[in-house]
């Protein structure tokens, strides 16, 4: 099941150079964890929430994005759990899914739809 929330209102949440190419980094946005991904190879930006459902620590941020069958996925850092950046559905047998965001870059700024 897909959850991509409804945008509301764009929010610049950060600068492109803020976001390591390749990888991810976190921002709050309205209280909430946020973890923006610059997947430079794909020439494509995700945007999930920061904490992985299977632990709840905030750290999906600092995961290792790559592709499975030409799906993008942010994999946890402690206990490896992928995750489809489109959708936010694990990857695994496991029913854990992510919120994700709408996102765009404009220019050197980058938004976030809450």
């Amino acid at each position: 099941m897909e959850t991509v929330l409804e945008t509301k209102a764009w929010v610049k949440a950060c600068k492109v150079e803020d976001i390591p190419a390749n990888g991810g980094a976190c921002v709050m946005i309205d209280g909430e964890q946020i973890a923006i991904f610059n997947f430079e190879r794909r020439g494509e930006w995700y945007a999930t929430q920061n904490l992985c459902p299977h632990k709840q620590q905030m750290v999906l941020s600092r995961g290792m994005i790559g592709a499975t069958k030409d799906e993008p996925k942010v994999a946890c850092p402690f206990h490896k759990k992928n995750f489809s950046l489109k959708t936010g559905a694990c990857m695994g047998e496991e029913d854990y899914q992510l919120k994700t965001y709408e996102i765009k870059v404009e220019g050197d700024d980058v938004f976030v739809g809450i």
